[in-house]
């Protein structure tokens, strides 16, 4: 096969490479730390000519399709996610990469969210929205679904991070058409094209949806579970949690993460305010370095 270097799809075939026998998303994070791209088309080169062919393929296939990745060491290649970058050294993408560049906050609940924990996901994405925020949260029903639509509806922007390959993704009849469009969307996946959903997964997704934001929101955890989880990783990287409370009736999950330091909010009008406090704390951050 010809150099890699003057194929189409460069990029995305040595994306492809990195997962090949097999190789962890730690794995891959050493390789493009220590020795970026160049140790993916050594790997390439040394792959069996039909391993190669089926490589090309997919990676043109996928670009069909609209999608594609970001390595860790790229230009654009999100440097908020900071040391969580380990668990997802490849992004794959499809639509608005430019959504990276704004303040987003993470959004996180459960799929089976009772009556009051949906009403909550809607007032919580309705608040990112008008406050200039991208939501950004899982792809399953529930809060998820929720959070994402109802930025949507109101003409916000929303990143979409899939807990399986892209093969997988589909755009589900409850995202209607004409709100799902690439300028105002941008779904992530860091796995592996053909890879399945799996809980493993999910619970590594979840890094990634907190690493992207300024906080996370918490609508409704269990007692055990990935939102709770994700509640506690946001934690221990010193992330804001910002954890519902609502008034007598707050979810088990909830209670634990704010025994754990979880911020409460109880309405969606204290939401708008810490929202606000965040993205002032940024802007004097990022005015800080330009001075350096």
């Amino acid at each position: 096969m010809s150099d890699l270097r003057v194929l189409d799809n460069e990029s995305l075939v040595l994306a492809i490479t990195a997962f090949i026998n097999p190789r962890t998303p730690s794995q891959i994070f050493a390789l493009l730390r220590t020795e970026g791209r160049a140790s993916l088309r050594d790997r390439f080169e040394t792959l069996p000519p039909s391993h190669q062919e089926d490589i090309v393929r997919k990676a043109a296939e996928m670009a069909d399709k609209g999608i594609g990745v970001l390595l860790f060491g790229d230009d654009d290649y999100p440097a908020k996610l900071g040391p969580l970058a380990s668990s997802s050294p490849i992004l794959f993408y499809w639509g608005n990469l430019d959504l990276l560049k704004i303040p987003g906050l993470g959004m996180c609940g459960s799929r089976r969210a009772s009556e009051l924990g949906l009403k909550a996901a809607l007032a919580c994405g309705e608040e990112v929205q008008e406050q200039g925020v991208v939501v950004v949260s899982g792809y399953a029903k529930g809060v998820d679904t929720e959070t994402h639509l109802a930025a949507l509806r109101g003409g916000g922007k929303t990143i979409i991070v899939l807990a399986e390959g892209f093969d997988s993704f589909r755009i589900k009849k409850t995202f209607p058409r004409e709100l799902f469009r690439r300028e105002n969307v941008l779904v992530l996946s860091q796995f592996a094209p053909r890879q399945p959903w799996s809980a493993g997964g999910a619970m590594t997704r979840n890094r990634l949806i907190y690493g992207l934001g300024l906080a996370l929101v918490v609508v409704e955890a269990g007692e055990k579970g990935g939102t709770l989880a994700a509640g506690q990783g946001a934690l221990d990287t010193g992330r804001p949690v910002f954890v519902l409370d609502f008034n007598g009736s707050t979810p088990a999950g909830n209670r634990l993460l704010l025994d754990k330091g979880g911020i409460p909010v109880s309405t969606r009008k204290r939401l708008g305010e810490e929202i606000r406090k965040l993205l002032a704390k940024a802007r004097t951050a990022k005015q800080q370095l330009s001075l350096i």
